[in-house]
């Protein structure tokens, strides 16, 4: 499964060199990866507040191809790629509206107990949340 997000670049997105940002397409990715789990299912709000449960990041990164442009359209596409015991890596490609791929990105995310905010705790994926994952992991990435 497959989550789409369309979006226009913008003024602010750009540096002094008018192309965007990189710290920008971390915030896309991160916002993305949000709705990837509400597009699932998963309410990470709910999930925070009814079971102290959320998925921290541990590790991002970005492979940028072509610079994004004031005004270009673009598309992220983000897939759950790999499930482990405790883990959740998410990928994500950002392709501008010509098709062309600008940027491959990735978030690993662990599964934590967060009921204690003095000591946040990795947890194993609880079964229920698990199952969802399983039915949405992707084998191979959509070009």
């Amino acid at each position: 499964m497959e989550n789409v997000v369309k979006r226009r670049i913008m003024w602010g997105d750009l540096d002094s060199l008018g192309i965007v940002f990189y710290p920008r397409y971390y915030e896309w990715i991160d916002g993305c990866g949000h709705l990837f789990f509400e597009s699932i299912g998963i309410n990470m709000n709910s999930l925070w507040k009814e079971r102290g449960i959320l998925f921290g990041l541990i590790e991002t990164g970005c492979k940028y191809h072509v610079p994004g442009r004031y005004h270009d359209e673009i598309e992220i596409r983000t897939h759950l790629d790999e499930l482990t015991n405790k883990t959740i890596t998410l990928n994500h490609k950002i392709y501008r509206n010509d098709g062309i791929l600008m940027v491959e990105g990735f978030e690993l995310r662990v599964c934590m107990d967060v009921s204690d905010p003095q000591r946040f705790v990795a947890i194993p994926i609880p079964a229920d949340i698990r199952k969802v994952f399983e039915s949405h992991l992707s084998n191979a990435y959509p070009v």
